[in-house]
């Protein structure tokens, strides 16, 4: 009778660690589960003070300067943001002593589609001299495009001013662009060229 006992106590404290056992380990795959989905919301890398060179064929094509840039790899949608601001010089072999500008607040790059966005104070020199000023611009880098929906304040090399009170869109390269809803203050030597 103390044997049959004994071997139940023995059987029921075995089951019930057991139990213990696979209760435990299973509230700790669910935990692991849940956190899992939340341990991609943080950047992957971070570079302090950036100072990003790009090159083509040993020529410079792009310089960068931002106080940090996040990257995020680990979701669906990979991107690099800069949210203290960045500061680009783009060259031109044509032109290569002459860089283009873009300074923006906060910008923000899908690396898988090409796609570029800068919001806050967007400021664009061309090397041609041609400065643009608006609230934010996109870039799509496949289909050499960038456009805004924002008032675009254009002023050209030669002084004239152009207000694209909606917006614009242009090739990348800024060779040609479209103002929607434009006023401006052009010279009578502008116009006459774009009539020819």
């Amino acid at each position: 009778m103390k044997l049959r006992k004994n071997i139940s106590y023995k059987n029921i404290a075995c089951l019930f660690s057991c139990a213990i056992f696979f209760i435990l380990t299973s509230c700790e795959e669910d935990v692991t589960k849940a956190n899992g989905k939340q341990s991609t919301n943080f950047p992957s890398q971070i570079i302090n003070n950036a100072n990003i060179i790009q090159r083509d064929s040993g020529f410079v094509t792009l310089r960068a300067i931002a106080p940090i840039i996040e990257k995020y790899e680990l979701i669906d949608s990979p991107y690099v943001v800069a949210t203290k601001g960045i500061n680009i010089q783009f060259f031109d072999k044509k032109k290569p002593k002459i860089p283009g500008k873009i300074t923006a607040k906060y910008a923000k790059i899908f690396e898988a589609k090409k796609f570029y966005e800068a919001k806050g104070d967007v400021r664009i020199t061309t090397n041609e001299g041609q400065r643009f000023a608006m609230q934010t611009l996109y870039w799509d880098q496949p289909k050499q495009r960038i456009y805004t929906h924002d008032t675009v304040y254009v002023t050209m090399e030669d002084g004239s001013t152009l207000i694209g009170a909606k917006g614009m869109t242009a090739k990348d390269d800024f060779s040609e662009y479209t103002f929607y809803k434009n006023t401006g203050d052009f010279s009578a030597a502008k116009i006459s060229e774009s009539k020819k």
